[in-house]
């Protein structure tokens, strides 16, 4: 259909909205709500992301980028200088900031100290308390109470990223601080990571959570070959890296049975994300002091 005489070109918003705030706070959670589907992976362990994942939604007039990064925190080794570096670069190349607390544990230090080094930030900063399903409502008002206080110019808003609560009025109120421009990216697409990344990270989360606390910082996954021997079928082969033999014997677990639940986890979350059937074939390799190798960090893509 043609347009009506007087109409104008259709005027367009897009940008980047960075996500910051300490880790576990929820960042990858909304950000997988906001996009209906899972771009980022998830664990209630600190350092579960460890790149800058970019998530896109696209309206009619609005591209709304966002940019879930690892949480802030002292850096330690060269995998963490590299995170540190990571979220400070897209801080700066951001159109917005999206500033994410746990309501439910009130702010801290590290909340203010992340708000402090915003305070001075080109980009307009909002401020969302998160899980605020697991709040009453006077401990809601105090949890918000607590981010108005924090040293910035910001809006406040309460959201839950699990039920979705508050989150459509956030998602207004970034996509309006965007500057008018073009997309950038094609209107279907939701994730800006490449496919392989996102496959080594659903087996990645798939070790983490069933290795509960002995493993989460020290395992990397690296996909080394995706084919597709017939329609329907791709057979995967992934590397599951570790620090230590010790590591090692806790992800094969005894007589195997642990990396066979990793394997059968792992693979339905590919099965998803592909729409078709997978062979997974996972292989466990020691790699020791392997935050510390530089040149492993490049392979992996962490930068």
């Amino acid at each position: 259909m043609s347009a009506q005489a007087g109409d104008g070109p259709r005027v367009t918003r897009s940008g980047f909205v960075a996500l910051a705030g300490r880790p576990n706070v929820g960042k990858s959670t909304l950000v997988n709500h906001v996009l209906g589907r899972k771009v980022a992976i998830v664990s209630d362990r600190p350092q579960t992301t460890r790149r800058a994942i970019r998530g896109t939604l696209t309206s009619d007039t609005c591209q709304l980028v966002l940019v879930d990064l690892p949480g802030v925190q002292r850096p330690r080794d060269a995998l963490t200088t590299r995170m540190a570096r990571r979220v400070q670069l897209e801080l700066e190349g951001s159109d917005a900031v999206l500033l994410i607390l746990n309501g439910a544990q009130g702010v801290g230090p590290g909340d203010r100290f992340i708000a402090r080094a915003l305070a001075g930030a080109e980009a307009a900063v909002t401020i969302a308390v998160n899980k605020i399903d697991r709040l009453s409502r006077a401990a809601t008002l105090t949890a918000l109470e607590q981010a108005a206080e924090l040293e910035l110019e910001a809006d406040v808003f309460p959201v839950s990223a699990r039920t979705g609560e508050g989150v459509e009025k956030l998602v207004e109120h970034l996509s309006s601080l965007l500057p008018e421009g073009p997309f950038m990216f094609d209107e279907q697409d939701t994730s800006q990571q490449p496919l392989e990344l996102l496959l080594a990270e659903l087996v990645r989360e798939a070790v983490i959570k069933r290795t509960f606390q002995e493993l989460p910082h020290a395992v990397e996954v690296l996909i080394e070959e995706v084919e597709s021997p017939r329609e329907g079928l791709s057979r995967v082969r992934a590397l599951i890296w570790v620090e230590s033999e010790s590591q090692k014997g806790i992800v094969l677990g005894a007589h195997g049975r642990m990396i066979k639940a990793i394997g059968t986890a792992a693979r339905r979350e590919l099965e998803r994300e592909l729409g078709e059937k997978v062979y997974l074939e996972l292989s466990v390799r020691v790699r020791r002091n392997w935050r510390a190798d530089e040149g492993l960090l490049d392979r992996l893509g962490i930068t």
